[in-house]
């Protein structure tokens, strides 16, 4: 009970679902995620610590960045079945809508993707 009880508090903060909602598209960094949300650095990452911490998102370090993705592993009990029941429900909002596009856009100039490479 205590899992379920993190994991709802986890969510009980709309940055905290949008940055659901935008690590749906790939795993992201942390500087991408405060690009997109508005948010300073160290704000972000303490919702992302309480994400983790829920069992929501798995972590993983590249080089100096940390990189977050959705929990999706079977072992995770309930929370895949959670979250692609929030995927649905979040597709309704503007907010969400508008963070997918920004996402696309801060991916398209990215150094090092393909789009932004001059032959």
């Amino acid at each position: 009970m205590k899992n379920l009880v993190k994991v709802f508090r986890a969510l009980g903060d709309q940055n905290r679902i949008r940055i659901l909602k935008m690590l749906e598209e790939r795993e992201m960094s942390v500087g991408e995620l405060t690009e997109v949300l508005k948010i300073s650095q160290p704000s972000a990452s303490r919702h992302l610590i309480q994400l983790r911490e829920a069992g929501l998102l798995e972590s993983r370090r590249d080089k100096s960045r940390m990189i977050y993705r959705l929990n999706r592993q079977r072992g995770a009990g309930y929370v895949p079945a959670l979250l692609d029941n929030l995927a649905e429900w979040a597709n309704q909002d503007s907010t969400t809508k508008q963070d997918h596009k920004l996402v696309k856009m801060i991916l398209r100039n990215k150094p090092g993707n393909p789009s932004t490479i001059k032959p």
